[in-house]
């Protein structure tokens, strides 16, 4: 079996587990075409349907079928699928000899042991595996049948029926507002919790002389309210703000340097005295000029 058949197939079948409620082992009602077709496939039966339905199986086989099997005994291989179909469990089906020579045909046995009371429900959850097309179109009427077949030596598992389809979409609709029900409940439970939580403080903040004082027994009821209080238009958090940075003034004289200022007072200038040719006396100053000593004085 590829891995991808595989996989739908299981998938298939949890979906009838939690909807219909079918356990291992899965009981298989086979017939006989089914047993005579395995046998010439050469399959191993009982593992081929372990391996569809993904679990333990218990193969049934009813009384109208083995007798089937036991009228065509004479025919090629009617001798093996006997003994292959005495390996599976046999189920009564009430249609015995003496009240019915004849076995009756597969689809009025089947349905009578699927659907007894004609209600359109599998009660028994059961698993039918049928070479007969007018089987398995008849049982896609009743909810939750799954069909198995054979083709081509490939044992094959029918999707859902379309009324097995609705029924559980239904019960996945329904757990789905069970549980979400049951969420708002648990959250309307919670929060009376904390408002009861809530007011049991407030009522054991208060100071007990007060109360004597001013004569009230009774605290206020839970469905009053208090007055919300207008604080007015909330600005913006002062924290987040960035704060405005100093302007600085521009430099005007940015490309002239500093005059220095002398923190000492000016040198004195030194004047020195030189000699003339005539014996007078004259100061030279720094710049080298020569100027008489009585320049300047009255004669």
């Amino acid at each position: 079996m590829r891995g991808k058949r595989s996989k739908q197939y299981r998938k298939l079948m949890e979906q009838f587990s939690m909807t219909f409620g079918f356990r291992e082992p899965y009981q298989i009602l086979v017939d006989a075409e089914m047993i005579k077709d395995a046998n010439r496939f050469t399959m191993d039966l009982a593992a081929g349907l372990q391996r569809t339905v993904h679990g333990k199986v218990k193969p049934l086989i009813t009384q109208c079928e083995i007798r089937k099997l036991y009228a065509d005994k004479d025919q090629p291989g009617g001798n093996a699928a006997i003994e292959l179909a005495k390996t599976f469990e046999r189920r009564r089906c009430g249609h015995h000899p003496d009240q019915y020579p004849k076995p009756l045909e597969t689809m009025e046995c089947i349905r009578s042991v699927v659907d007894p009371k004609s209600t359109g429900e599998n009660k028994h959850r059961y698993v039918v595996a049928s070479q007969s097309l007018d089987v398995r179109r008849m049982l896609r009427g009743i909810r939750g049948v799954p069909l198995i077949y054979i083709k081509r030596s490939v044992m094959i598992l029918e999707p859902m029926a379309d009324e097995s389809v609705q029924i559980r979409e239904r019960e996945e609709r329904r757990k789905f507002r069970a549980e979400l029900k049951n969420t708002l409940g648990k959250r309307k439970r919670e929060e009376k919790e904390e408002r009861n939580d809530g007011e049991g403080n407030d009522d054991d903040s208060g100071s007990d002389d007060e109360a004597v004082q001013q004569g009230e027994a009774a605290p206020a009821s839970a469905s009053e309210k208090k007055p919300k209080k207008n604080k007015g238009i909330k600005g913006a958090n002062p924290l987040s703000m960035k704060k405005k940075k100093p302007q600085q003034a521009p430099k005007k004289d940015a490309g002239k340097k500093p005059e220095a200022v002398p923190d000492a007072p000016a040198k004195r200038k030194r004047r020195k005295k030189a000699k003339a040719e005539n014996g007078t006396t004259s100061n030279v100053s720094e710049s080298g000029t020569a100027v008489p000593a009585n320049f300047g004085e009255e004669s």
